[in-house]
């Protein structure tokens, strides 16, 4: 049971990797990129770290692979912001739809 639990949390984390790389590949502009990568990729690697966790061989073990994320959600925001700072500070407006 704790093997099939683990299979589908590292199978739903692998699907929000790919669905934030599609995300990335298929945006319009930098905001929108941003957008994508930081909310599929964070909850894509608190699944797969879940999914880890529970294959450890030690509470310890599971514990260090949890504490991964939080850090991962901070460096994430951080750099986020940085990137899109850094675009707004070098003009590129947010992509708007055309009106017909």
């Amino acid at each position: 049971m704790l093997e099939m639990a683990s299979g589908g949390l590292l199978c739903i984390g692998a699907f929000f990797f790919f669905a934030g790389t599609l995300g990335l590949l298929r945006f319009p502009d930098v905001y929108c990129r941003l957008h994508a990568l930081a909310k599929a990729d964070n909850l894509g690697l608190g699944c797969l770290l879940l999914g880890l966790a529970l294959q450890a061989d030690s509470l310890a073990a599971a514990l260090k692979l949890l504490l991964i994320w939080p850090l991962g959600l901070a460096a994430s925001a951080g750099v986020s912001y940085a990137i899109a700072r850094r675009a707004d500070a070098l003009g590129i407006a947010p992509w708007r739809k055309e009106k017909p």
